[in-house]
């Protein structure tokens, strides 16, 4: 192996009294190699991203060196004060942050903040920024680069937005870059799309990245070495093939063993008779912007949508970001209104119900959101959470009170969490106590938001497994919306394929993993599995 760029050696980060355990991280070393990429992979907790911030001095205060080195150009970065950090932070060592939204000025315009780089060290003068800029801008394959530049962080896609996170994290041609889950919250097509441009950037530039990830297709698709963490620890090391083939660490295989399959288990044949919910002809329009100078933006989030969701059926949609899945969510439990079609529960017409009715028909239908902790009152415990519903609707306190306390259980949690608050918990209990808070109406049907892209694997199986074992026992219909297809192989009994706006295809799931009939539901299965496009063979 090459002489490594960067090496991390014993490196231990203590947490404060009272945590629930001493360490972050406890005695873990690896190396970064120029020209390598290397996947740092474990669950949340397991001290991979407490790596990644302690590469680029950016440990929470909380947490201290407590033994261990970080070698880098001749000095230990543990023991670099701010002022120093501030010469290598961007300059040598660059980071991509997993949410650019958050990583990005919110106020300022895109060519502004990437050349805010070359400001905050000196370097360049403003032509040259300019023009630095805009060909990194083209290097990272951002379309049409000068109005892009000329956007602000909200007008642009989640995949141009990591594209241009991206770009400066380059500006400065750093020996280390540092990939934190960079493509969690991305759909099939744009995270195949980032990795070939991690590795295409990493080939050209000879930089040795440290990519964290919780997803072994990513780790498959992008890794040469892998560094397998848990609790804090490092349980296996070695080359990408070897521990994807043949892990020797029992945390590793289970990992491996979690990572949801292709192949559609076996399913029972539903009675096509028992409809939940048919809908027919659904619309929504999005109209932005507009003025004296430049006329509205017209954006068609639904198009004739028609599908129906069987008593017992999970129907799954699945799409790109923009295909207009999260719209017809929320067209479905009115939390937007539609410019027209129907929706029946039942024989009853959703769309047309207003006032008491409306609100008495909302109890049919709830609905699981993609970030629990978002969605939940971080001041309200968790029992006042899962009972607000049912005492809105009439319910007593104390009856409410106690049926939340049933529900926790239910969904695998202690009754006693009902007097804690949503900060105290895991991301795969919170959203196991956002499933608790949409059952505590009784629904018929359960739309589920994308309810486990940003889960660990073998948190996001529990929870698939809970949603089929609440299914069953409950007799719940659900729509499952999803951009994993490996996601939705696993829950779905049919799938609807999205795309702007419209559905392009529907059928079951077995049938359209076996043998895809749109073009387009070829592409998400060729970018998830490196499967061809029908006519062409893998090796073009």
């Amino acid at each position: 192996m090459a002489e490594p760029v960067l090496a991390l050696g014993d490196l231990t980060l203590a947490l404060p009294p009272g945590a629930e355990r001493p360490h972050a991280v406890e005695g873990v070393s690896f190396d970064l190699v120029a020209g390598e990429i290397l996947c740092v992979v474990g669950e949340s907790g397991s001290g991979k991203s407490m790596c990644a911030h302690a590469l680029m001095g950016l440990l929470p205060p909380a947490v201290k060196p407590a033994g261990g080195a970080i070698r880098f150009e001749g000095r230990n970065l543990v023991a670099l004060d701010e002022q120093a950090w501030m010469k290598i932070r961007g300059r040598r060592i660059a980071m991509i942050f997993q949410e650019p939204m958050t990583a990005l000025n919110p106020l300022m315009r895109i060519g502004d903040q990437m050349a805010e780089m070359f400001q905050a060290h000196g370097l360049l003068t403003p032509p040259e920024r300019e023009r630095r800029v805009l060909a990194l801008a083209r290097e990272v394959g951002l379309p049409d680069p000068e109005r892009i530049l000329r956007a602000y962080p909200h007008q642009l896609s989640g995949g141009q937005r990591q594209r241009v996170v991206i770009a400066m994290a380059l500006a400065l041609e750093p020996a280390v870059l540092v990939a934190d889950e960079p493509t969690t919250a991305l759909d099939v097509t744009t995270q195949a799309q980032i990795l070939a441009l991690i590795r295409d950037l990493q080939r050209r530039h000879g930089m040795a990245v440290m990519f964290i990830t919780h997803d072994f297709g990513v780790v498959a698709e992008i890794a040469d070495r892998v560094v397998v963490l848990q609790h804090g620890r490092k349980v296996e090391e070695g080359p990408a093939a070897d521990v994807l083939t043949r892990p020797q660490h029992a945390y590793t295989k289970a990992l491996l063993a979690a990572v949801p399959s292709l192949e559609p288990p076996a399913r029972t044949p539903l009675d096509s008779r028992q409809r939940a919910v048919e809908v027919a002809g659904l619309d929504k329009t999005y109209v932005t912007g507009g003025g004296w100078f430049r006329p509205a933006r017209r954006v068609a989030a639904a198009k004739n949508v028609g599908f129906t969701i069987r008593r017992g059926e999970t129907l799954g949609l699945v799409g790109e970001s923009g295909s207009g899945k999260s719209s017809v969510a929320r067209l479905l439990v009115r939390l937007i209104e539609p410019d027209g079609g129907t929706v029946l529960l039942g024989n009853e017409d959703f769309t047309q119900l207003r006032g008491e009715k409306l609100r008495h028909a909302r109890q049919r239908v709830q609905m699981v959101f993609q970030d629990p902790f978002a969605s939940l009152n971080p001041r309200r415990t968790v029992g006042a959470i899962i009972a607000a519903g049912p005492i809105a609707h009439g319910v007593k306190d104390d009856v409410a009170r106690a049926r939340a306390r049933d529900l926790l259980g239910l969904v695998g949690l202690d009754p006693g969490a009902a007097d804690r608050f949503p900060h105290e918990f895991s991301g795969g209990q919170r959203q196991r106590i956002a499933i608790a808070r949409a059952l505590a109406l009784d629904p018929e049907v359960l739309v589920a938001d994308e309810p486990v892209s940003a889960l660990d694997v073998s948190v996001q199986a529990q929870v698939l497994r809970l949603l089929e074992d609440l299914k069953a026992r409950l007799g719940l219909s659900m729509l499952f919306i999803t951009h994993d297809l490996r996601v939705a192989a696993q829950i779905c009994d049919r799938i609807a394929v999205m795309k702007s706006g419209e559905i392009v295809e529907l059928r079951p799931a077995a049938d359209l993993f076996r043998d895809p009939q749109h073009a387009y539901t070829r592409e998400l299965l060729a970018a998830v599995c490196g499967v061809a496009p029908r006519g062409q063979s893998a090796a073009e």
